[in-house]
């Protein structure tokens, strides 16, 4: 029988000296407050039980339809471990590894406790990659990715988050990614915990000179599913294109934080995500572009749409620009409320049920953003997940 090594014991120097000082500064870090901006909206009144962190990764889940209309690599990242074999660490790189910063109790305990994120760079990006990551238990796990595009090339990656079991958990998913000058990269997260796990997820895409990055996420599950990302636009000329799509129901909370930080000159950043919230869901998006002295000539634009489906559920949208620069051009504009009833109307008087009219608004809501994520067979799974959940809603008189 094969000895599960101690977390830590193969960290490379750099790694070993970081993880000691945040698990040094754990010791005095409080659960974040929804009186801080930055966790507004959220009830954090839960133990995220940190040390309860495994030393080894549980059973594998099975394949499921994602994985079985699925044709490029796949890496499986199992409860905060990498196990697929040669996909190399960050905790074992040689070089340092630019990461999240340790600027809260979640992103310390990730420094902390991660096993070590996978590091998907060279080899491991000539074709689409699909990260599979998994929560088997109840334990808190620290699941990571962090991609190193090379200057010039391109890169296309799918990260999937699901739940295994029934059991609930608190599951702290950090993906990072380095986009080398003149490299353009493709990233799609879709969150499809279960719905007693709380998700605590971060995300910084750092792009160089003429780099670009499409992002694409997808909110689907969680009891809590928070995602805060940082786009940091560092060379001149780069740029990213962001969408989202988010479907709420039963007492789930999913809360987006996006925060995009124009530095380099000439760049721009189209910031674009639409959700549904049913039953006594809440969704929360806080969007900010800022714009530094430096980022003269930047483009920057963000809109959010909100569809209120039942009279419990609730939408926060707060976007926000923080400008220093003095010749930029921008723009943001958000929604909230219900299904447009002249178009029900309209819809009915072409022969429609009002419930296939509904149907036909929510599906075509959302199909501007879901025809953004590059891989189709993944899209199709999308619509027929989140249009699931509109159809069985009205099937049982909840909207």
């Amino acid at each position: 029988m094969t000895e599960t090594p101690t977390l830590g014991s193969t960290d490379a120097a750099w790694m070993a000296s970081r993880r000691s000082a945040a698990v040094d500064r754990l010791a005095d870090l409080a659960m974040p407050s929804e009186r801080e901006e930055i966790w507004r909206y959220l009830d954090l009144d839960f133990d995220p039980d940190i040390p309860s962190a495994p030393n080894a990764p549980g059973g594998a889940g099975g394949r499921d339809t994602v994985l079985d209309g699925w044709h490029g690599d796949v890496v499986s990242i199992i409860d905060g471990f990498v196990v697929t074999e040669g996909v190399p660490t960050i905790a074992e790189a040689d070089d340092e590894v630019s990461l999240v910063g340790d600027d809260d109790l979640f992103s310390t305990a990730f420094t902390a406790y991660a096993p070590g994120a996978a590091l998907l760079t060279g080899d491991q990006l000539t074709s689409q990659v699909l990260v599979d990551v998994q929560s088997t238990s109840s334990a808190t796990t620290f699941p990571g990715v962090h991609i190193e595009v090379p200057g010039g090339s391109d890169a296309s990656v799918i990260v999937r988050f699901r739940s295994t079991t029934d059991v609930g958990a608190t599951v702290v998913p950090t993906v990072t990614a380095n986009v080398g000058d003149n490299a353009r990269l493709t990233l799609t997260m879709i969150q499809d915990w279960n719905y007693q796990t709380r998700s605590l997820g971060r995300g910084v895409i750092s792009l160089h000179r003429d780099a670009s990055v499409l992002f694409n996420e997808v909110g689907l599950g969680a009891k809590l599913g928070r995602l805060h990302l940082d786009i940091n636009f560092v060379g001149s000329g780069s740029n990213a294109k962001v969408y989202g799509a988010y479907f709420g129901e039963d007492n789930q909370t999913l809360d987006y934080r996006y925060f995009m930080n124009h530095i380099g000159v000439h760049t721009r950043s189209d910031m674009f995500l639409k959700g549904a919230v049913e039953d006594n869901a809440l969704s929360v998006f806080t969007g900010m572009i800022r714009i530094e002295e430096t980022g003269q000539k930047t483009e920057a634009f963000q809109t959010n749409r909100n569809l209120i489906l039942s009279s419990g559920a609730a939408a926060q949208s707060v976007p926000n620009l923080e400008i220093l620069a003095n010749d930029v051009m921008c723009g943001h504009g958000s929604t909230v409320g219900p299904l447009d009833k002249d178009q029900r109307y309209y819809l009915m008087s072409r022969g429609l049920t009002p419930e296939s009219a509904d149907r036909l608004q929510v599906r075509g809501f959302f199909e501007e953003v879901i025809t953004q994520i590059p891989d189709e067979a993944i899209a199709a799974w999308v619509r027929d997940r989140i249009n699931g959940k509109y159809v069985a809603a009205q099937q049982e008189g909840r909207v």
